[in-house]
């Protein structure tokens, strides 16, 4: 018995090796993805994008913005001059946070009464705003304090009588609720899922039964084989998507604000970039084992790399660069735009731009990969 288990582990190892791809899978791939994830899983939220409305435009009111900046938590980006731009700001995802300072901040602080502002944060991250308020209570505590301290010493008045406030307020999620931002990102995790496995073994199905000789010999060009291999799988993966749509109002009451139009025609163009993905592993394996590992190996950095779990502001410089050519990071913010909120076209087009040519290099890379298989 111990002479025919030594023989298959022989035979398997020697098989494994054979391959330099197995071998590259096996050695290569996972140490190149830790340290990738090393760096990109990172939870700590800093640097977060602010804009600021400073309605007082006192030193007391800039000294409150430059305690915010001061940590390295917020940074800012934009000082808006209206409410309307700082509502631009958050629907086009450019700000996360938005500092408010009423007019008459400075006469509050100097006659000792309580001093507001507001911070009102991007509801669609339920885990990440929570820890901006957070940020904030606590920046404001410590503005409060060195106020005090110094009208303590400069007119003799008690620590408590210098208070500011901060009334915190989340946009789009008001309740902070995690389902409204976990419902929708798992629609695009699964899309992404289901349209690269299922697809990814369509050609080398074909290799494994023997049917590819007959398509060889038949008239179809390549770009109709990349379509009919295409087209079932776009059909079934807005079929699913309709399906989840259905369960995340029913069950999880997540409605979509938006155009339910524009979201499937955006759909589409998504599901057209996993496609070629998938049409790409499959045109370069020869198995079916190695084209759903192969999935595998693109899925969890697919995923990971999108901005479901971790924000790709956080990540180091050189990944958020990587995360360009990543078709399930641009369709969260397309999915998000849409479904909680309820923006259009005009806020969203540089998202369907990269997803439109990610969608279009993918397909061509598949029609590419097809002509090298077959000769």
């Amino acid at each position: 018995m111990f002479g025919r288990l030594r023989q298959m582990l022989i035979k398997e190892f020697l098989q494994m090796f054979r391959d330099p791809r197995m071998r590259m899978v096996v050695f290569g791939l996972p140490v190149i993805q830790m340290m990738v994830m090393a760096f990109a899983l990172n939870t700590d939220v800093m640097n977060i994008r602010t804009a600021v409305l400073d309605m007082d435009r006192t030193p007391e009111s800039r000294a409150l913005t430059e305690a915010f900046t001061s940590g390295g938590y917020f940074r800012i980006i934009h000082d808006a001059g209206s409410f309307n731009e700082l509502q631009a700001c958050l629907d086009q995802g450019t700000a996360r946070a938005v500092l408010y300072i009423p007019a008459g901040f400075a006469d509050d602080v100097k006659g000792g009464n309580t001093a507001r502002a507001q911070m009102i944060t991007d509801g669609t991250d339920s885990n990440t705003s929570a820890i901006v308020n957070g940020y904030s209570e606590r920046i404001v505590r410590e503005y409060s304090a060195v106020l005090g301290r110094e009208r303590l010493n400069s007119q003799g008045r008690t620590f408590s009588q210098v208070t500011v406030e901060t009334a915190s307020r989340a946009w789009f999620n008001t309740n902070q609720e995690s389902r409204y931002y976990y419902v929708p990102a798992l629609i695009a995790v699964m899309l992404f899922i289901f349209s690269i496995m299922l697809t990814s073994i369509g050609i080398v199905k074909e290799k494994e039964i023997g049917t590819i000789e007959q398509v060889m010999v038949t008239p179809i060009r390549k770009m109709e084989f990349i379509f009919g291999k295409t087209i079932p799988y776009m059909i079934t993966g807005y079929f699913t998507m309709t399906v989840m749509i259905i369960i995340a109002r029913a069950v999880f009451g997540v409605v979509v604000k938006g155009d339910y139009l524009l979201l499937y025609l955006l759909t589409g163009i998504y599901l057209c970039g996993n496609l070629g993905i998938a049409l790409v592993i499959s045109a370069s394996a020869e198995t079916q084992q190695q084209a759903l590992l192969t999935s595998f190996l693109c899925i969890m950095p697919g995923v990971m790399l999108s901005g479901f779990m971790f924000p790709v502001k956080n990540m180091p410089d050189i990944i958020q660069l990587i995360t360009h050519v990543n078709p399930i990071r641009w369709y969260l913010q397309i999915l998000r735009g849409i479904v909680m909120k309820g923006v259009g076209l005009e806020t969203l087009w540089p998202f369907v731009l990269w997803q439109s040519v990610l969608a279009v290099v993918f397909i061509w890379l598949a029609a590419k990969r097809f002509r090298k298989t077959l000769s």
